[in-house]
């Protein structure tokens, strides 16, 4: 069902002229999939991608699980599949594998999904892991892969980050502050 397993690493250095230290990371784990029109199928892929594909994801960045900070889902359906196939991999069982690589995960994971042919890109928004009203932490990567989706294929993407936008200064929330009761704060 797989055909293809990557990841890729960003780290912002420098942001307005200023040196970022340390680095601001991303790691995104991405599994180019053949598509079915059994949902149950499509559910179950996503529950075995959850896992894989976040545990991927921490390793890229050489972390523990614990140190995540921030994550998010993304899928893009090939021209032949529904919205809603991307939607059964990305929301009934993802969730939980990846909340399990990452440790905890209190708040939803953000998520995106589209139809789009070869090469089509998406952005992965971001969210803190335990507390979606940590502004510093609200973001998005891109990704994209060349040779996918084919017609019959989705492109499923994790991403996680060691920590939140390079120099945020909007307010809100801190990681600091913290509770971890609800998700939300």
């Amino acid at each position: 069902m797989i055909r293809k397993l990557f990841t890729i690493v960003e780290e912002t250095m420098t942001e307005g002229g200023a040196l970022i230290s340390p680095p601001t990371r991303k790691a995104a784990a991405i599994a180019v999939i053949e598509n079915s029109r059994d949902i149950s199928e499509l559910i179950a892929a996503g529950e075995m991608l959850g896992g894989l594909l976040g545990e991927r994801a921490v390793a890229a960045l050489g972390i523990a699980p614990g140190a995540v900070e921030s994550y998010g889902k993304a899928a893009i359906v090939g021209e032949d599949g529904e919205l809603e196939h991307a939607a059964a991999i990305l929301h009934p069982k993802l969730g939980a594998p990846l909340r399990r690589a990452v440790e905890k995960g209190a708040a939803l994971v953000p998520s995106a999904k589209k139809r789009g042919g070869m090469g089509a890109a998406i952005d992965v928004p971001l969210g803190h892991k335990d507390a979606a009203y940590v502004r510093s932490h609200f973001d998005a990567m891109e990704i994209r892969v060349s040779d996918a989706p084919r017609r019959n294929e989705i492109v499923v993407a994790v991403v996680v980050t060691d920590s939140g936008r390079p120099s945020p200064r909007i307010g809100g929330l801190t990681v600091a502050e913290i509770e971890g009761k609800d998700g939300l704060r």
